[in-house]
């Protein structure tokens, strides 16, 4: 087991990572930008230095400073939390090449799986359901129409190394083509470095369902289950729940079978996320995310597990302490994501000055923040504030308990969602766990649950 790791993140994720060494007794080191030197995670690790400006290109995406503040502390590994360098393949090479563990998976499995047309292809090789489609690069003219005949529309024009909604156009007709593959190649290049588009069908109103997955370098791997994040908008998830309240023991099986096999076929080893799209009783192949997922806390309450213990344990070369057997889901749980956003200016970033927090307590209740009274959220990054997840022996006692968390939690001084987490939570839409889209999407609503938030102080 390492003696002292990195931790190349910021806000709640670092906070998480920090807290787990903390109680594995593995001493803990922050990086951090000019802006935040007085931040949460710095506070709580037991050394930190600092990497640049507050821009992230300037200070977290440069892994020479991290990987010397690594050097230079004595650390052993790194673990780059999600986002920011998690999924850089040549990171991980960089970190190898000075002689540290980096925390996640091989650069080869990352980049087999960070092309979403090379995904495809392995995907569909190890027998792995994919959505209708190609895996041919598309440009605009004569040959994209004919590829999107041969789909038939809808169909999403899609950035190959697209993600978080970005690189992700709509055509629902011939007439709309054109702008769905320019739109979507602008921004592969802009967001990605990656200009080359796809084509798929495009599913209305599938459930969005990911498998939890974990393997290490001994041939085991294990899912531990479902999570359903169908309440999104724009493609970017908004609530999580474990495990999917729609699925049957048999649904549930073949999804877990599945990620398994897909996994395999990357040649997988540490913590990862089998995306798709459930339509029916279908399940189709996404995307895979090779790193800790935002929501993972969800699955953590239903499994008992410390899904971040879990990945210093494979880094460090050490055998998963269990198998598919012994891995059972207990109640239900839910997160909703607490952002600094107006719901009803169209989810626009608040950022500002947190005047006062209170995070809400009580059985089946955790926050994860990287947060305190009179902490910024900085329009430099994301602006989540914390994440409340909640569990209950079935869904509804899991809803009744977020409903009183969401009651009770107090960020002062700048919009959040809470309260579009509330109207949300108490929609016939979510009584029926539909994705929600529809309620989502409509803006008099999103307004009134703003006008409701102002009109309750």
């Amino acid at each position: 087991m390492f003696d002292k790791v990195l931790v190349a993140n910021r806000g709640e994720i670092a906070v998480r990572v920090i807290t787990t060494l903390r109680r594995l007794g593995i001493a803990s080191v922050a990086v951090h930008s000019d802006v935040d030197a007085g931040s949460l995670h710095v506070r709580m690790a037991d050394e930190s230095v600092p990497i640049g400006a507050a821009p992230v290109a300037e200070s977290y995406l440069r892994f020479d400073r991290i990987i010397e503040a690594a050097l230079a502390t004595g650390t052993q590994a790194i673990h780059p939390g999600y986002g920011l360098l998690s999924e850089n393949p040549e990171f991980a090479r960089a970190c190898a090449a000075a002689g540290l563990v980096f925390i996640g998976p091989s650069p080869e499995s990352m980049e087999m799986m960070s092309s979403k047309i090379q995904a495809r292809v392995t995907m569909t090789a190890a027998g792995v359901p994919v959505v209708p489609g190609g895996t041919d690069p598309i440009h605009p003219g004569p040959e994209a129409f004919a590829t999107a005949e041969a789909i038939g529309y809808p169909v999403a024009a899609k950035a190959a190394s697209g993600g978080g909604g970005k690189g992700f156009r709509v055509a629902r007709g011939p007439d709309e083509l054109a702008a769905a593959v320019e739109g979507a190649s602008g921004e592969g290049e802009r967001f990605f470095g990656d200009p080359t588009v796809y084509l798929e069908r495009y599913l209305d109103d599938p459930r969005h369902v990911e498998v939890q997955i974990i393997a290490d370098t001994h041939g085991n791997v294990v899912h531990l289950f479902e999570r359903d994040c169908s309440v999104q908008r724009r493609h970017q998830k908004l609530v999580e729940e474990a495990p999917c309240p729609l699925l049957t023991d048999a649904q549930r099986a073949h999804l877990g079978e599945i990620a398994v096999r897909a996994a395999r076929a990357a040649d997988y080893h540490s913590l990862g996320t089998v995306e798709g799209l459930l339509v029916g009783d279908d399940f189709y192949f996404l995307e895979m995310n090779t790193r800790i997922q935002v929501e993972h806390p969800v699955t953590e309450l239903v499994t008992g597990l410390d899904l971040v213990e879990e990945q210093i344990r494979i880094a460090a070369g050490e055998p998963l302490g269990f198998g598919q057997s012994d891995v059972r889901v207990d109640g239900h749980a839910i997160e909703c994501r607490i952002n600094a956003e107006s719901a009803a200016k169209n989810f626009r970033p608040a950022p500002g000055r947190i005047e006062r927090f209170v995070a809400p307590v009580g059985d089946g209740v955790r926050v994860d923040t990287g947060v305190a009274d009179g902490d910024a959220v900085h329009p430099y990054y994301d602006p989540m504030i914390a994440k409340v997840i909640t569990w209950g022996e079935d869904r509804r006692a899991a809803t009744e308990a977020m409903r009183k968390a969401l009651d009770d939690i107090v960020v002062a001084g700048l919009p959040t969602l809470i309260p579009f987490h509330r109207a949300l939570l108490a929609s016939e839409e979510w009584e029926r766990a539909s994705t929600c889209r529809e309620l989502v999407e409509d803006r008099a609503w999103l307004k009134s649950t703003d006008a409701w938030a102002d009109s309750s102080g």
